[in-house]
């Protein structure tokens, strides 16, 4: 750390360039931290910020943190939070980082969470900040294997380099850091006493009223997404909703309340549960989150992020497309996210559900899933991981293919003898007990609680020869319920607000 006398030194050298604007926001975002002022440092963190960025350094760094330490007294921990935004703005805006930068950036990582882990932070920071802060961090992780993997571009010096400052987005630093913010904010236990009555960490969205800090806290609770974020990119699908257990994404939460967390943990959750083959778990929370930004997603058109809020949504629709291709369940969805579904997907459904449509599931998969990364530093080809998952996931189509027809002819009768049905199939009795044992192993799964759960929208068993198909009753979800009625009442009021202003 540079001393007062030099820190003095560096700010006089940059103060001819340094704008007012700049200076004031610098000053008012520490004045408004250390008084606790949250809502006006939201203000200056989601607005200002982004626009100063947008404006004065479009292509161009904002000045170091040693150029502005005299607008903050100098303070350390506001510095690093200072060099987490200028970091995050180059990241987002600035072509050819070196590799220097982004080790860089993984130190002030470092020091931002090492000083957060000692528990000496009595401040407390906007939930969007807290939750961008862990989201940028999985991020640039993610970016840095992206780099790393790119060796035919880098010369002898450069890979020399890669080696040298191998510590910097380790794997397990990574994880590492993100468990101990888990563990460190006793965040899973806060949230299961809040199941008993004795907390109301969701009735304040993790703030802490007291004069206390919210900052361990949300860290944490954002660590637990970006640990379900972390483990899909690297294929360890039920590692990562483990790590999301104790947020229960069935109802409203903290989560909920930064449209970008929600949009993150529903696309991240969803996924997993498609790659496990929990079909039916992928296919209604997708149709939850799909239906609030039918709604919804125009009062999200100024967030810096809107771009990626709709490349998500987009995602979802293909993945919803694929579910509902290899596992009909069209009673789950909404009429509206129907209808919008078959308007961008129809042609391949109709298809993908022929049998002759392998084509379309590569596209809509290559397309719908995260960017996957080599782990390990030894392996640094980030396309070998893409094409291992794509390689699984096709092989399972092949096999729920296989299983399509048994299904059109179950759908067809409630009673048949297995000799009757093996003779439409031009089967015979043994390959079609076996075919049906494969039909139940494929649409049924176990859930996080280690239930078994039917993907299939049909079930059925057999009483000595005899088939009995049964159609399970649909399960109301009242949430979704409610929830468009929700909708629809707003919708009124808003149309009876534009009455009243004519």
């Amino acid at each position: 750390m540079p001393t007062a006398a030099a820190s003095g030194v560096v700010t006089a050298s940059y103060s001819n360039y340094i704008p007012d604007s700049v200076k004031s926001f610098v000053s008012d975002l520490y004045r408004y931290i250390r008084d606790g002022n949250v809502s006006g440092a939201h203000v200056l963190y989601e607005e200002t910020f982004h626009g100063l960025s947008a404006g004065l350094y479009r292509d161009a760094p904002w000045p170091p943190a040693e150029a502005v330490a005299a607008y903050c007294d100098n303070d350390q921990f506001f510095l690093i939070l200072y060099r987490e935004l200028t970091f995050r703005h180059a990241h987002a805006r600035l072509p050819g980082l070196t590799l220097k930068h982004r080790a860089d950036s993984w130190d002030n990582y470092c020091s931002l969470f090492g000083v957060v882990l000692q528990d000496v932070v009595n401040k407390q920071l906007p939930n969007k900040w807290l939750w961008d802060m862990v989201d940028e961090f999985v991020y640039q992780f993610q970016r840095f294997c992206q780099y790393r993997a790119k060796l035919h571009d880098k010369s002898e010096e450069q890979i020399n380099l890669l080696k040298r400052f191998d510590q910097a987005w380790d794997v397990y630093g990574v994880l590492n850091y993100l468990k101990a913010l888990v563990e460190k904010s006793m965040i899973r236990e806060i949230l299961e006493r809040e199941k008993e009555g004795l907390e109301h960490f969701t009735m304040v969205n993790g703030y802490d009223h007291d004069g206390g800090s919210n900052v361990l806290k949300m860290l944490g609770y954002y660590s637990m997404i970006g640990l379900l974020r972390v483990h899909c990119l690297i294929g360890d699908y039920s590692t990562g909703l483990k790590c999301l257990s104790p947020i229960d994404i069935s109802q409203q939460g903290v989560y909920t309340t930064v449209i970008e967390s929600c949009i993150s943990t529903i696309y991240h959750y969803g996924f997993a549960n498609f790659m496990m083959h929990k079909y039916s778990d992928t296919v209604h929370q997708f149709n939850r989150i799909l239906l609030y930004m039918l709604k919804y997603k125009e009062y999200h058109q100024k967030s810096p992020q809107y771009d990626l809020l709709l490349k998500k949504n987009e995602q979802m629709y293909a993945l919803l497309a694929i579910c509902l291709s290899l596992c009909p369940q069209n009673n789950l969805i909404d009429e509206n996210v129907s209808i919008e579904l078959k308007g961008k997907y129809g042609t391949q459904m109709t298809k993908m559900l022929r049998c002759d449509g392998e084509k379309y599931y590569d596209e809509l998969f290559s397309f719908a899933c995260p960017k996957f990364i080599a782990a390990s530093p030894s392996v640094f080809y980030n396309q070998d991981t893409y094409r291992l998952q794509l390689k699984l996931f096709l092989a399972e189509v092949k096999q729920q293919q296989l299983l399509l027809g048994v299904r059109s002819f179950l759908k067809l009768f409630s009673v048949i003898t297995i000799g009757k049905l093996a003779q439409h199939m031009g089967s015979n009795e043994t390959s079609l007990r076996e075919i049906l044992m494969a039909y139940t192993h494929k649409t049924h799964a176990v859930d996080n609680d280690g239930h078994i759960i039917s993907n299939a929208d049909f079930d059925f068993y057999i009483d000595e020869d005899t088939i009995h198909v049964t159609e399970p009753k649909s399960i109301k979800h009242h949430n979704d319920y409610f929830l468009k009625h929700i909708l629809k009442f707003e919708e009124v009021i808003g149309e009876l607000a534009q009455l009243q202003g004519y």
